[in-house]
C-alpha cells in the first residue's frame, strides 16, 4: 500500500489532476450569503434600556457588487464602532430613525 502511494506521487501526470484554485472573482456567490457592510457613523442608542445601537452602514463591493456604495440605517445589538464590518443576512429592511 505504501509503495502505491510512492508511485502515485512520483508520477508527473498525477500532479496535473489535482484540483486548482478558482480565483474569487469567478466564484458564483450564494444569494443567501451574508453581505458585508462597513459602519460609517454611529447614530446613537435605542431600545427601552439602550441595549441597541443605531448605525449607518455602507455596503462593500466584494460581497455584493449590486449593492456597492448603497447605505442604510441598521440597529445593532452589542458593541460596535465606526470602521467595523458587519455581515448582514437581510439587506432590504431599514431601521426607523431615532427621535
Amino acid at each position: 500500500l505504501a509503495q502505491g502511494r510512492l508511485e502515485q506521487s512520483q508520477n508527473p501526470e498525477a500532479s496535473l489532476s489535482l484540483p486548482h484554485r478558482v480565483p474569487p472573482c469567478f466564484v458564483k456567490m450564494d444569494s443567501n450569503a451574508p453581505k458585508l457592510a462597513k459602519v460609517e457613523k454611529v447614530l446613537g442608542r435605542t431600545g427601552s434600556r439602550g441595549g441597541v445601537i443605531q448605525v449607518r452602514v455602507q455596503f462593500m463591493y466584494e460581497t455584493a457588487p449590486e449593492l456597492a456604495g448603497r447605505s442604510l440605517i441598521r440597529n445593532v445589538k452589542g458593541p460596535v464602532r465606526e470602521g467595523d464590518i458587519l455581515a448582514l443576512l437581510e439587506t432590504e429592511r431599514e431601521a426607523r430613525r431615532l427621535r
